[in-house]
């Protein structure tokens, strides 16, 4: 079971994502894609958000968030709160005038694994677009009928984790979660072992 501090953060994060930056671009640029960046994830398009660690940037602006309401920190870089409405089903839940609490052990450890898998994802499928998508917050990539990234953890696995996902159900051993392959970040380890995992999740779903 993962730390309350890891699933609490992770929310914090989720709603940033869609309150802050995903919700904001959707309005301002109609596109909800992020980016994985070092230290946190960023918009890809107007307004130029970006999340490091425990704070959120734009231009000369650097914003703390533990502590804040969604809300108030949406004002202090001046964009008006909200998920992209609308756009999916599924997202965090979080309301504007909810509290953001952030563990900084456990921030590291979410963006760390997000960035081992774009850095995996990049040395998979170079010439794909990797997309951190606010819906569930994980990067990723679909190549022919086979979902390839990384997710913040779930109510599924509440933990960091690289999963391989094809959209037909694949036989065999291999396949261990309900929507294919999965395996904690923490016991794979690096970004190479990300790609090594990757690679066999590929030649699985080829058979």
């Amino acid at each position: 079971m993962a730390p309350p501090s890891l699933t609490t953060t992770r929310r914090s994060l989720h709603g940033v994502a869609e309150l802050i930056l995903a919700g904001p671009q959707y309005r301002r640029s109609a596109d909800i894609r992020l980016r994985v960046t070092e230290g946190g994830f960023a918009t890809i398009a107007k307004p130029d958000l970006r999340l490091d660690g425990m704070h959120l940037v734009t231009g000369d602006v650097r914003v703390e968030l533990d502590g804040r309401t969604y809300a108030d920190v949406a004002y202090a870089v001046a964009v008006d709160v909200g998920d992209p409405a609308g756009v999916y089903d599924e997202g965090s839940g979080v309301k504007p005038d909810e509290l953001i609490t952030l563990d900084p052990e456990a921030t590291r450890t979410i963006t760390d694994a997000l960035l081992a898998g774009d850095v995996a994802l990049r040395g998979f499928a170079p010439e794909e677009d990797q997309v951190l998508w606010p819906e569930h917050l994980d990067v990723g990539i679909t190549l022919g009928d086979v979902n390839y990234g990384v997710s913040p953890g779930d109510q599924l696995i509440p933990e960091p984790y690289a999963y391989v996902g094809p959209h037909e159900p694949r036989p065999g051993a291999f396949w261990n979660a309900p929507f294919g392959a999965a395996h904690p970040t923490r016991e794979l380890g690096d970004a190479a072992a990300i790609l090594r995992f990757f690679r066999a999740g590929r030649a699985h779903a080829s058979r």
